[in-house]
């Protein structure tokens, strides 16, 4: 995956805008970050994912999911998205987008998908 790759499957998302965060590019919801790209140009910094889930994350996938000691404190896991395929990263990032966008626009998403 690429990082257009992941702005392609979120921008289909109702209040999900481009953006930038640290100087990288980044996807927000309602001018929170969604998730962005770290420096190293391959991974995906995803916030939003609580430290139990994230280490469950790392230990089952290493080679894609990891988290430095920066991150260490935060609900935050980094995406090797050179490693990770569409299926494993869309729905940390569905999941983390329902939290950050309005009930309105999660409840209208949720019924056009059922069409």
């Amino acid at each position: 995956m690429t990082f257009d790759d992941v702005r392609h499957i979120a921008l289909a998302w109702p209040e999900v805008e481009d953006g930038s965060s640290y100087g990288a590019p980044a996807l927000k919801v309602r001018k929170k970050m969604l998730a962005r790209l770290k420096e190293d140009g391959d991974s995906l910094v995803m916030p939003g994912v609580p430290p139990d889930e994230r280490d469950m994350l790392v230990e089952s996938q290493p080679k894609v999911f990891y988290f430095t000691d920066h991150y260490r404190d935060y609900p935050t896991v980094l995406i090797r998205l050179s490693k990770a395929k569409a299926g494993v990263v869309e729905p940390l990032l569905r999941c983390h987008w329902r939290a950050l966008a309005s009930k309105k626009a999660v409840k209208d998403f949720d019924a056009f998908a059922r069409l």
